[in-house]
């Protein structure tokens, strides 16, 4: 009887979502006619979307739907049905009717034309606002319990308590700190007995041991290949644009292949265009062979590489700037072709959550529907956008998980009858 009481006296809403970005705005705007109430731990919403794209959020991509799959590691197969819900397409349509026009990249990342994220937050909150629904902010939630004779869950939230019918859970996961993402989804899923897959930081730069490009901060490599090895074993292989920096290896060939290293395993970059590094070495050596007084280090920048680089290459090969072809031993040239074709890096760190972009892990997707967002654990309870464990490369494809993952979510809400809290 008391628990009765006090179940009385909390509000009760249908539908009650945690977190205020863009999976938890998107979820909210696409439920019809249920009262929504949005918790946001933040004094003001959708932080990581105004830092998205460098303050101009690129929002989605518009590279073919069916290459999205490939674009989020191991687990892509688990957002198709969320993806063809709710297509790229559908999202750069969705902001044109909203009154958002979009600009697209060469390399396909589409910001909206202002280059102004607070536009693309500005058109969630308004299309909420016409749902009638409720944000509250400063509101961090401390304890959610599922009542299990009700089928209802309770909401701790600071000096609050309410309870709803349907909760989703839209935290994002632990990356950019500074934005709220501390993950405290994993902790309401682990308790509500869901498994949790290790997190660690994805999409950061890579940190090596005696890191020797520091003075070439800002040169980058097109299109090249590097290969991942641990315990002497090969276990991968990346191709893509490599960027140095003052302390670090970055450039897409490493931020979207960071979910795959680990500290301590061995980077071998291959800085040519050729991708077998045999091939290369042949090539090179009949080149010097045949090129005789040709000066070595004018024989490498015909491989078009920056002049910078080359002159990085010779020193720690240990050659003379004036070197010819015909001087060079066996010994040097094949120190030569190893730093140009297979320079090995041992891996210090990742990139921490201060500086990753998005998180590697989180709500195992096997408890999840990947039809609904649905847990497969407790009905009513749904999981969207980063807390799960999925995690796109960099160019707009994390966004476009959440607003999918939202929009799955929220028609599944409106398609299925749920039964009202303490109803008898």
């Amino acid at each position: 009887m008391k628990k009765e009481m006090n179940n009385s006296m909390l509000k009760k809403y249908d539908v009650i979502i945690i977190g205020a970005g863009p999976a938890g705005l998107f979820t909210a705007m696409s439920i019809n006619n249920k009262n929504v109430l949005v918790l946001e731990k933040n004094c003001e919403p959708g932080r990581k979307i105004l830092i998205s794209g460098a303050g101009q959020c690129n929002y989605t991509n518009s590279c073919d739907i069916e290459n999205f799959i490939n674009k989020y590691g191991d687990n892509g197969r688990f957002l198709k049905p969320a993806l063809y819900n709710f297509s790229n397409r559908d999202t750069i349509d969705f902001f044109k009717t909203e009154g958002i026009d979009s600009i697209v990249r060469e390399d396909k990342k589409v910001f909206p034309s202002s280059l102004k994220s607070r536009d693309i937050l500005n058109v969630l909150l308004n299309k909420c606002k016409r749902k009638s629904v409720e944000i509250r902010y400063d509101a961090s939630v401390n304890d959610i319990q599922y009542d299990k004779t009700s089928r209802c869950f309770v909401i701790k939230a600071k000096d609050h308590q309410f309870v709803s019918t349907i909760l989703v859970i839209a935290t994002g996961g632990k990356s950019y700190i500074s934005t709220g993402s501390t993950g405290d989804g994993y902790i309401f899923a682990k308790n509500l007995g869901h498994k949790i897959v290790d997190t660690a930081p994805a999409l950061a730069p890579v940190y090596v041991e005696n890191y020797e490009f520091s003075e070439l901060s800002g040169i980058s490599f097109q299109n090249i290949s590097i290969t991942l090895w641990r315990d002497n074993k090969k276990i991968n292989q990346f191709l893509g644009d490599l960027l140095f920096t003052h302390k670090n290896l970055s450039g897409p060939v490493i931020i979207n292949n960071s979910r795959y290293i680990l500290k301590g395993d061995i980077l071998k970059i291959n800085f040519t265009q050729y991708i077998n590094n045999d091939e290369f070495r042949m090539n090179f050596e009949q080149k010097v062979f045949s090129s005789g007084k040709c000066n070595l280090k004018t024989l490498i920048r015909e491989l078009n590489m920056p002049k910078r680089f080359v002159d990085k290459i010779m020193e720690l090969g240990n050659v003379s700037d004036d070197k010819i072809c015909s001087e060079l031993d066996k010994k040097s040239r094949k120190k030569i072709i190893e730093l140009l074709s297979n320079y090995s890096m041992v891996v210090q760190s990742i990139g921490d959550f201060n500086v990753a972009m998005v998180t590697r892990g989180g709500v195992s997707t096997s408890e999840i529907s990947s039809k609904t967002m649905e847990s497969k654990i407790i009905d009513n309870l749904y999981f969207v956008g980063e807390v799960l464990d999925i995690d796109g490369d960099t160019g707009g494809y994390n966004i476009q998980a959440a607003f999918s993952t939202g929009k799955l979510a929220g028609d599944s809400i409106n398609s299925n009858e749920h039964s009202k809290c303490y109803k008898k």
